[in-house]
C-alpha cells in the first residue's frame, strides 16, 4: 500500500543512483586490495626472517598464503575493471537519457511554435512587404532620375561653358600675342616714310579686324 503513493523514479534518477553504488562498490574494492598488500608485504618480510633460521615448515606455509592473497588481488582487480565498464556504460546511458530529454523538449517547443504559426498570413505579409518594397525602390529611381537630369543639366551647361571660356581666352591671348609679334620691315619705314606708315597702319588694322571678326565667330559658336 505504501509503494502505490511512492513517488516514481525516474531514468536518471535510477541511473544516478546505480552509478553511486558502483563507485562505492570500486571503494570498497581498493580498500580490500591495499589491506591485501599491506598483508603481503608482511608476510614476505615473516618469509625472510624464517628463512634465516631455517624455518622451511614455517616458509612453505606462510608461501601459500603469499600466493592466495596475491590471487585475491588479482581477482579485485579484474572486478574493478568490469565495474568501471559498467560505470562507464551507465554514464552513457545518462547521457543519451539527457540527450533524449532535451530533443523532447526542442519536440515540443518545435510543435507549438508550428501550431502558433499562421502560413497563409505569413505569405500575406511578404507579398505585402515585397510589393510595398518595389513601389519604394520605383520612386526612388523616379526621384533620382529626376535629380540626376536637373542637376546634370545645370552641371554639363556650367562645365560646357567653362571650356568655351576659356577656350576663347586662350585664343584671346593668342590673338594679342600674334598682333604684338606682326614684322615691321625696314622697307615699310624707308623713303615715304609717311605713305609707308600709312599704308602698315592699314595693313594692321585690317588684320586686327579679321583677328577680331574670327574671335567673335568662334564666341556666338
Amino acid at each position: 500500500m505504501k509503494n502505490l503513493f511512492k513517488k516514481r523514479e525516474s531514468p536518471s534518477d535510477v541511473i544516478r543512483k546505480n552509478q553511486r553504488c558502483l563507485s562505492k562498490a570500486i571503494r570498497e574494492i581498493d580498500k580490500e586490495k591495499n589491506l591485501f598488500q599491506v598483508k603481503e608485504k608482511e608476510i614476505i618480510s615473516e618469509i625472510k626472517k624464517m628463512a634465516k633460521i631455517n624455518q622451511m615448515s614455517s616458509i612453505h606455509v606462510m608461501a601459500r598464503q603469499l600466493v592466495r592473497i596475491r590471487s585475491y588481488c588479482k581477482k579485485l582487480s579484474i572486478m574493478k575493471a568490469n565495474i568501471q565498464a559498467v560505470s562507464l556504460q551507465i554514464a552513457t546511458l545518462k547521457s543519451q537519457d539527457s540527450m533524449a530529454t532535451a530533443m523532447k523538449g526542442v519536440a515540443a517547443s518545435i510543435k507549438k511554435m508550428n501550431s502558433q504559426m499562421n502560413l497563409p498570413q505569413i505569405q500575406k505579409i511578404m507579398i505585402d512587404f515585397e510589393k510595398e518594397s518595389d513601389i519604394v525602390n520605383m520612386k526612388g529611381d523616379i526621384l533620382n532620375d529626376v535629380v540626376d537630369d536637373t542637376v546634370g543639366d545645370v552641371d554639363e551647361s556650367e562645365e560646357s561653358e567653362g571650356i568655351v571660356n576659356k577656350i576663347l581666352d586662350e585664343l584671346g591671348i593668342q590673338t594679342r600675342n600674334e598682333l604684338n609679334n606682326l614684322p615691321v620691315t625696314s622697307k615699310q619705314l624707308g623713303v615715304g616714310g609717311q605713305k609707308d606708315k600709312s599704308s602698315v597702319g592699314k595693313e594692321s588694322s585690317e588684320t586686327d579686324a579679321d583677328l577680331v571678326a574670327r574671335f567673335e565667330n568662334l564666341k556666338r559658336s
